[in-house]
């Protein structure tokens, strides 16, 4: 009889070990340059191990089908921001409290799914004047060159590589302006995009990471038209850092839609910005693999996060759409329309000069 327990306590704690065990192996597997330190050939076989281990993860999570998690189920909170546990724990985001800018760090901001990526390429390629290299023998992947500042995945701050001749530090961020380490030395780079493509780009993240445990539509909509999305809501986000460019000569404020629309002459506001020189000819090659099918056919040197156990597979970049907002039903955007419209009700930023249609109601 006793064995018969035995055996049976044991069988019910396989599935538990089994599923604790996974997630401790993944962490360890991808934290810092664990992952994105590695060579193509070793992240590629990494990607086939997880998506063994999620098949069984996935059919012993399968009894929660039916259910609809809150997007903040797992949070970390940096001055009552929210920001996921899967890449900020408590040590990365007091680190990134604490840190103090330094004269040759170029900071990428953005609020989450505006351009982020591409932002970084595109600084990393005009410093290295369109010869950047993410082979196996260079640079090896964007987040092993590129340290994200409130994360603790890829290459940390004191590790990563310093770029071009004049031998600086590309940062990503996606702090707001008031939890944003900031010195009139460094230099920033903010990046926006139309909030309702913002929040379609945000459905597509968490459809591809988080397959069938990604909470529904208006599970996603509510979050996103609240102060609880991460990293805080795109109106509070984008007047921050529209603010600083008013007042800071060291801070760059751009748009998704104007890199859409003219990527050439974004490139060389990026130049003349960071005070890079560019002939004809590096500026061809930095717009080139700064292009949208560039970096599509070089997918797997920009993922911005390592594999896990639920994602679906799909595309890191899945449209590039300018207009990405056409996508979503009329009473979608007008509720997004209608938030941000109230969150700049007393703000500066000019909203009609970037986004007229959200500017005015309907």
């Amino acid at each position: 009889m006793k064995i018969l327990i035995i055996v049976t306590v044991l069988i019910l704690l396989l599935p538990v070990l089994f599923v604790f065990g996974s997630f401790g192996w993944h962490h360890s597997r991808t934290k810092g340059l664990a992952y994105f330190g590695g060579t193509r050939l070793e992240r590629q076989r990494f990607r086939t191990q997880v998506s063994v281990i999620g098949k069984i993860l996935r059919a012993l999570f399968g009894f929660m089908g039916g259910k609809n998690p809150d997007p903040n189920q797992y949070t970390n909170q940096l001055n009552g921001l929210y920001l996921p546990a899967n890449v900020c724990s408590k040590a990365s985001l007091e680190f990134a409290s604490r840190y103090e800018p330094k004269s040759n760090d170029v900071f990428v901001v953005t609020p989450m799914k505006c351009g982020t990526t591409w932002m970084q390429q595109i600084v990393y390629e005009t410093l290295m004047k369109g010869n950047g290299d993410f082979s196996d023998e260079a640079h090896g992947h964007l987040f092993a060159t590129s340290p994200w500042l409130e994360s603790f995945n890829g290459v940390s701050i004191n590790e990563a590589p310093l770029l071009g001749e004049q031998k600086l530090r590309l940062i990503k961020t996606h702090l707001p302006s008031g939890s944003c380490p900031f010195s009139d030395q460094a230099k920033y780079i903010y990046v926006t995009r139309h909030p309702a493509s913002c929040f379609a780009s945000c459905l597509d993240f968490f459809k591809a990471n988080a397959g069938e445990l990604t909470p529904n539509y208006d599970t996603m909509l509510d979050w996103f038209c609240s102060n609880r999305m991460w990293w805080g809501s795109w109106p509070a986000h984008v007047e921050g850092f529209w603010n600083y460019s008013q007042i800071h000569s060291n801070v760059l404020f751009l748009t998704f839609e104007e890199m859409k629309a003219d990527l050439p002459g974004v490139v060389a506001r990026v130049a003349e910005f960071l005070g890079t020189d560019l002939i004809e000819t590096q500026k061809l090659a930095v717009v080139e693999k700064s292009g949208f099918e560039y970096m599509k056919a070089q997918e797997e040197q920009f993922e911005m996060l390592a594999p896990g156990f639920f994602a679906t597979g799909d595309s890191f970049f899945p449209s590039g759409s300018k207009n990405r907002f056409d996508s979503l039903n009329l009473d979608t955007n007008e509720r997004i329309a209608e938030f941000v419209r109230s969150g700049l009700r007393k703000s500066d930023f000019p909203l009609a000069k970037f986004y007229q249609g959200i500017a005015k109601a309907v």
